[in-house]
């Protein structure tokens, strides 16, 4: 690994017990790379977060400049009735 910079961090017990238990069980070499790996999946998790915020956003805007709706809620409810019904 060229480019790594050297960190101390605490863990509860019990996730250091997971970090040792992972590496005794040879699903890591290292309790480096358990950590790494988790840091990848938090980015991940936070990347995909990120990216549904930004939809609902988009919707949101788009829902609002399209203004005021004309249907009634019976419509709506009909219309979202219809939809669950179609998808099974």
């Amino acid at each position: 690994m060229a480019n790594v910079e050297k960190l101390s961090i605490a863990l509860t017990p019990e996730m250091a017990g997971m970090v040792k238990q992972a590496v005794r069980s040879g699903e890591y070499a290292s309790s480096s790379e358990v950590i790494r790996d988790a840091l990848r999946l938090w980015r991940d998790h936070q990347q995909a977060r990120a990216q549904e915020i930004e939809t609902l956003r988009r919707a949101w805007n788009e829902g609002i400049a399209s203004g005021p709706s004309t249907r009634t809620v019976a419509e709506i409810m009909a219309e979202g009735r219809a939809r669950l019904e179609k998808q099974g």
